[in-house]
């Protein structure tokens, strides 16, 4: 059985209204869902339809909360902590299958849904780069309790013609990793995916004195993630059903040969779809959260305007 604990906290903040300070009360929860193996870890901040946020390699809620702030008039935004990051706990006694990371990852994602959204069907789910590969099995497996998938620089290889030298070069990643370290496996990884100038920021943010949980987060991602989840075989062919509910996203910043860019390319192809521009690169959504925000709620109002013509 699944059981969610939900002290409700209040904060104060404040915004500009017609060019005067106002106070805000904004509704606020905490807790943890209880889901097979695992207890998640969630917030909710603001209210209206759910818009739930799937991190990427840091599998870590906080990098959502001041987005969070921004859209907390129009949505009600959840973030949580990915099963084993942060404070996302494993069950002491369950078993994990690892073989099966990925399907568990999206039944975690499903459940959080289920439990938060008032509205069955009408979900708003964005993941980011590993978090985006969630998101689109979610659309695959899930697709009835989505309104709109958005998948922003899935690093989706298996989707791309030169899958195959891709693939060698992720191994390569994960064996320099196992032998070496983190840092160096980085300096590879940021070589793959054309991305050197995020590179830099990327070891930073693993760096194990910046965070209290970065230590165990960058061994789930290293050891459960970095291989399964790039080279992850979709079923294009169930994916292409809900297309209709897909919304694919790329930094304007983003190197265009970077495979994570490519990706969603690649599926804008197969399904007849654009690719929406946000702000920044990679992990744009830190660099200007409310920049990255506003444009987000833009692309979004776009999409329903287009829908309703």
């Amino acid at each position: 059985m699944m059981r969610s604990f939900t002290p409700l906290v209040v904060l104060l903040y404040f915004t500009v209204a017609r060019g005067q300070l106002k106070m805000t009360i904004p509704s606020f929860t905490l807790g943890y869902l209880s889901v097979p193996g695992a207890n998640l870890y969630y917030e909710t901040i603001g209210s209206g339809p759910l818009l739930l946020f799937i991190s990427g390699g840091n599998g870590d809620a906080d990098i959502w909360r001041q987005i969070a702030y921004v859209l907390a008039s129009n949505f009600t935004v959840a973030i949580y902590d990915r099963r084993g990051y942060s404070r996302s706990y494993l069950s002491p006694v369950a078993i994990q299958d690892y073989s099966k990371r990925l399907e568990t990852d999206v039944n975690d994602a499903a459940f959080l849904i289920q439990h938060l959204s008032e509205v069955p069907g009408e979900a708003t789910v964005l993941g980011t780069s590993s978090g985006a590969i969630v998101a689109l099995e979610l659309l695959v497996e899930h697709p009835e309790l989505l309104g709109t998938l958005i998948s922003h620089e899935a690093p989706a290889i298996t989707v791309l013609p030169d899958r195959a030298n891709l693939t060698i070069g992720q191994t390569a990643i994960y064996d320099t990793y196992r032998k070496y370290g983190i840092p160096p496996a980085l300096v590879q990884f940021g070589a793959l995916y054309a991305s050197q100038n995020d590179t830099v920021a990327l070891i930073v943010s693993m760096d194990t004195h910046t965070k209290e949980f970065m230590n165990g987060n960058n061994f789930v991602w290293f050891e459960r993630e970095l291989l399964p989840y790039p080279l992850y075989e979709f079923d294009l062919d169930k994916m292409s059903l809900g297309k209709s509910k897909l919304m694919l996203a790329n930094g304007v910043e983003t190197n265009p040969q970077a495979l994570h860019y490519r990706a969603n390319v690649q599926l804008a192809t197969m399904f007849g779809l654009d690719v929406n521009v946000l702000p920044g690169g990679h992990v744009g959504y830190r660099e200007d959260p409310q920049g990255w925000a506003i444009a987000l709620v833009q692309a979004l109002v776009k999409r329903a305007a287009g829908a309703n013509q």
